[in-house]
């Protein structure tokens, strides 16, 4: 935005303590007139002879007035001067650190010292603000870098298959076709994952009614027959848990995590269980389930993009690698928050918890 110039806050600071000390002095000066000299009226300066005394008094006294307000305007200037800069100094490592941020360096931080006061809370504000806005950066960066890493994947795998077919006569076109086909399928459902992260991150969804019961048993029975070929049990229970929001998302949220659950589980007599509950101002959807041992520091990275557990599985049904990120994301979108804890003997604890909806009462 273009601006005209003007007067830097500094200097009107500075006029302003100045111009309060001129006014204070005036009426200081002015009070000792009115009230101490102004009554004497006379004064014999020889015998039978009587000179007023206000007007001696107003000689003596106008000289010295006038020298102590410039004395009050010069003092007011330079002492204004120095106070505006030692109180606008934070401000200017705040319009520094701003500067830098806008340039591009997000490592920069105010670290403003002294004790707790309105610009130390700006500063102290600012410093997390840029400590989230670095962090989000670079979680996108990484997942611009996963992400193309991932789409080239399988373009690179097409572009190989067609290769061989065209320049081996011999080969099988039918399993060429059919290699490509399950190629081109996980290429789509990377695409569509992106895009539906991309659709939760930026909250454009109408909230209506939803109950999250529901939801767990539309996503359990939906993924059944997957449970039954790896050997799965699934559970599930709970009570009725209204909240607000896409119910689309929400399905998705909840397929993913029933889906995890299923894939990441024992090679044999697996257990999913699928629950929901209500808390006082919350409701909470529990997946969890069997399977290998995983550490805390592990658990904490499995909502990165295109994290596997604990290796990067390739079967038909492993996913792109976007689940949980997906999970974390339309979550976040729902202003509600999600906990991941290993389970002590092996498998994994996932917690959504949304707001609850208040019950509607009729009049």
């Amino acid at each position: 935005m273009n601006r005209a110039p003007g007067l830097s806050v500094r200097l009107r600071l500075t006029l302003s303590y100045a111009g309060f000390l001129m006014v204070a002095g005036a009426l200081l000066l002015a009070t000792v007139w009115v009230f101490l000299l102004r009554d004497f009226s006379v004064v014999s300066s020889r015998p039978g002879e009587f000179v007023p005394l206000r007007s001696v008094i107003l000689r003596a006294y106008a000289p010295a007035t006038a020298a102590v307000l410039a004395f009050l305007l010069v003092f007011g200037l330079l002492g204004g001067w120095i106070l505006a800069g030692h109180m606008l100094d934070p401000l200017t490592r705040i319009t520094y650190a701003t500067r830098m941020a806008a340039n591009g360096s997000l490592s920069h931080r105010i670290r403003l010292p002294g004790r707790e006061d309105e610009f130390r809370e700006l500063a102290d504000a600012f410093d997390t603000m840029l400590a989230r806005l670095e962090a989000h950066v670079a979680e996108q960066r990484r997942f611009a870098a996963n992400a193309s890493h991932e789409l080239r994947t399988p373009l690179a795998i097409s572009k190989a298959l067609l290769d061989v077919a065209r320049t081996d006569p011999d080969q099988d076109v039918g399993e060429v076709i059919d290699r490509l086909h399950v190629v081109n399928a996980r290429a789509i459902g990377l695409t569509e994952a992106l895009l539906l992260l991309s659709r939760a991150d930026q909250r454009s969804f109408t909230r209506e009614p939803v109950d999250l019961s529901l939801l767990a048993e539309e996503a359990t029975e939906t993924l059944l027959p997957l449970a039954e070929k790896h050997g799965v049990t699934i559970e599930t229970c709970g009570d009725i848990t209204p909240t607000a929001g896409s119910q689309a998302l929400l399905l998705q949220l909840t397929m993913n995590l029933v889906h995890n659950a299923i894939i990441h589980n024992l090679p044999e007599q697996g257990t999913v269980r699928v629950s929901t509950g209500v808390r006082p101002e919350t409701v909470v959807l529990t997946v969890e389930n069997t399977g290998e041992r995983i550490s805390p520091q592990l658990a904490s990275t499995l909502t990165e993009p295109f994290q596997r557990g604990t290796e990067r599985v390739h079967t038909d049904h492993a996913g792109v690698g976007l689940g949980l990120a997906i999970v974390r994301t339309i979550t976040r979108a729902h202003d509600g928050t999600l906990t991941l804890t290993p389970r002590s003997d092996g498998g994994l604890r996932v917690t959504v918890e949304l707001p609850a909806m208040a019950p509607h009462t009729d009049r």
